[in-house]
Formats: C-alpha cells, structure tokens, sequence
C-alpha cells in the first residue's frame, strides 16, 4: 500500500504570513503542483514527511496525496527547506506524478564487497559518485543501484557503463564517467603534502622576520647602503 498523506488547503495561500501561521500550528507549508493542474497551497504534516523522506526510497517515494474535495493524485517530493539552527522542516514542494510518463530522478549508489585491490594491495577505494542521474517510468524507480566491486584491482575504476543496465532504466550521466576507483593511500597523501609545503612557501616569512627583527632593522642585513649623512 502506497503512503497516504492528507493535505489541508492553506488559508492565504501563496503569502509569508500564512506559511508562519501554518507553521506555528506544527504543519509544513507546502505546495502541489504538475501534470498540467493549477499549483495549490496545502499544509501537511511534519512527521508524515519526515517519515517518507528518511526511508529506503526516500525522496524518489510516490505516495497518494488527498486533498479534501479532491481525487488523490501520486506524488513525489521533489524540494524541501530546513530551518538551520533546528533542522525542522519548514517548507516542501509536492510534484504530480504520471504513472504512464519517465521522469529524471537522482538514485544513490550502493558499493557492495571489498575490492582486490585493498585487500591485497592495500589501496583504498575512492567512490567518486554517490548518487547518480537516471530516466525511467515512476513505477520503475530503484530505491537504490547495488553494484559489486569485489573484483576491482588496484587503479581500476567503475564507471556508468559497468553498472547493472536494464531496459527499464536509463542513466543519464556520461558512460565513461567514474563512480568508484581503488588508489593507492600513498598516492592519496602526496597531494595533501604538496598543498602543506606550498601554503609554507607561499606564507613563510623572511629569516629576519623569524628572528623578531623589525623590518627597518633587516633592511641592513639584506645588503642595502645607508644613506650618506649631509655634509
């Protein structure tokens, strides 16, 4: 069974006053809108949201929407605000979906295994991409993409074109694009050293400097003539 969540109309709808007055009244201010309908101001409730957005299909989940005087229509939460201080939800946008229409959605990747190349050679695997952009029907939505990389090697890499391709789904980022790779830690720690020794380079201070001379005392000892006194 699909998740159901009850919409109210918003009094007021599109304005700031009434989205802090929903607010206050511990709903989320929210908006529907898609598939060719007239957007309309809802509130909904928090937890209900919250739920849906931290499960397994998270923000790709499609639930019905109920709208008193109104038929439910599938959805998906496509946009969402947080207060920063809190972490509460205070705002959300609701897309109408078609069930019989693709749409493009972003679907986190999921590593399975310990590559050869760490676990002989004792390099570190580096996943480069964690979610990954992809056109499919709604009902075809993965909750996430399993791939195994048990058998990467050390400097192999696992691009698009290696992940688990059906007919159901199309991946929209480039084929040769990396979504994990096995690097050695060694070469992992030299740009790290490079980037201290080059901040030292460009920061450090003149010898003098370091020994506490002030900077009319160390002209002098970098070679320059004083001036001759007037005669």
């Amino acid at each position: 069974m699909p998740e159901v969540v009850v919409a109210k109309p918003r009094e007021g709808k599109f304005t700031k006053n009434a989205a802090r007055r929903v607010r206050v009244a511990g709903k989320i201010p929210a908006v529907l809108y898609g598939s060719g309908h007239t957007p309309v101001a809802v509130e909904v409730d928090p937890k209900q949201i919250s739920r849906i957005l931290f499960s397994e299909t998270g923000h790709n989940t499609i639930f019905d929407v109920e709208i008193s005087g109104a038929p439910a229509a599938k959805a998906m939460i496509v946009d969402w605000q947080r207060e920063p201080i809190k972490d509460q939800l205070i705002h959300i946008d609701l897309k109408r979906i078609a069930m019989d229409k693709t749409i493009k959605v972003s679907v986190r990747v999921k590593l399975l295994g310990v590559p050869v190349g760490v676990k002989a050679t004792g390099g570190i695997l580096d996943q480069v991409l964690r979610e990954v952009e992809i056109e499919c029907l709604p009902a075809d939505i993965p909750s996430h993409i399993d791939v195994d990389v048990s058998n990467l090697e050390l400097w192999a890499s696992l691009r698009i074109k290696d992940l688990p391709h059906t007919g159901s789904i199309k991946f929209l980022n480039a084929e040769d694009a990396t979504v994990a790779h096995v690097v050695s830690i060694r070469e992992e720690a030299a740009p790290a050293v490079d980037a201290v020794a080059a901040a030292a380079a460009t920061t450090g201070e003149p010898e003098v400097a370091k020994k506490g001379k002030t900077d009319a005392e160390a002209a002098p000892a970098a070679g320059a003539k004083k001036p001759e006194a007037k005669k």
